[in-house]
């Protein structure tokens, strides 16, 4: 904890003072262009590979980036996804998946989870992603993976409105810890790098 500690303690030194103007409007103003949907892992931080200041980007993370088809019961992920698009009026949603992912590792390779039945209930989310993998591997899954959460998002009723609103954009997109790389998926399964 001593080093969050020193962190907390440079921010408000060094960070913060640089950025007071931003953090005077954001003090009263909540408007994020974006939904970010990426994975739990701490590796993965979507401010950094977006370079985002803060107030960009409305961000969920959950082991794996799944998000579970839309169902009427009261769920966190849901709420937030409703928040962000209904209330928020986020433009774009990415669904952010990346290499070395511990989730697709697990179901890609067949780990037992016999000792993390919450985590193994959790991943089911990813069954449709698995069924639709022909290749083999875990960079196959994941992007299987990426594909089918956006499926799922489009069963979320705020999503689905707003796509049919044309108020609303959505992307995959695939990021590799090692290189620094982020593609975009396109909706016939093939990748390429994203347009600056």
């Amino acid at each position: 904890m001593r080093h969050l500690a020193r962190g907390i303690d440079r921010f408000q030194r060094e960070v913060f003072p640089t950025k007071a103007g931003v953090f005077a409007h954001l003090a009263t103003h909540h408007a994020p262009h974006t939904l970010f949907i990426g994975c739990s892992d701490a590796r993965v931080v979507p401010e950094l590979i977006t370079q985002s200041d803060p107030g960009e980007l409305f961000v969920i993370r959950t082991a794996g980036n799944l998000v579970p088809a839309y169902a009427p019961r009261t769920d966190g992920i849901a709420a937030s996804v409703e928040y962000a698009v209904a209330a928020l009026g986020v433009r774009d949603i990415v669904v952010c998946g990346h290499s070395a992912c511990g989730a697709m590792t697990a179901l890609a390779e067949g780990h037992d989870l016999g000792t993390m039945p919450t985590t193994a209930d959790w991943l089911r989310h990813a069954d449709a992603a698995r069924a639709r993998t022909t290749a083999p591997g875990v960079d196959a899954l994941v992007r299987s993976n990426v594909r089918a959460q956006l499926a799922n998002l489009v069963t979320h009723p705020s999503v689905a409105r707003a796509l049919e609103q044309g108020t609303v954009r959505l992307h995959g997109w695939c990021y590799d810890i090692g290189s620094g790389a982020v593609e975009e998926l396109d909706p016939n399964g093939r990748t390429a790098g994203l347009p600056v």
